[in-house]
């Protein structure tokens, strides 16, 4: 399979496009809605709220982590993770900002 060619697009483009490949699978939604709901740093309680296995847990939130969703912190033998709200703040906004260009012609499009 051939390399991805980001350099013929914009910032912003690459930037959704990271943010939407990190949100593209159901468990890490389930992650951040969880974490937005607890508004707080959440310690080793996500493998009994997802109810999937310790290690894909971790890949999940490492995706997130890598991505910049979220930012974690190690407490003693457990790893605590939030959102990391300036990359929240962002993504919000670059989504808001694609979402509202688009000019929907209505009922009789196509």
């Amino acid at each position: 399979m051939g390399a991805t060619k980001t350099a013929l697009f914009t910032k912003e483009q690459n930037e959704i496009a990271l943010m939407a490949k990190a949100l593209a699978h159901p468990a890490r939604i389930a992650i951040l809605q969880h974490l937005v709901k607890k508004n707080a740093c959440v310690c080793g309680d996500l493998v009994e709220e997802l109810g999937l296995a310790q290690a894909t847990t971790s890949q999940h939130l490492k995706e997130l982590k890598t991505a910049g969703i979220i930012q974690g912190t190690i407490e003693g033998v457990s790893v605590c993770y939030c959102i990391h709200p300036d990359t929240w703040k962002k993504y919000k906004d670059l989504f808001s900002s694609f979402f509202t260009e688009v000019d929907l012609c209505g009922p009789k499009c196509c």
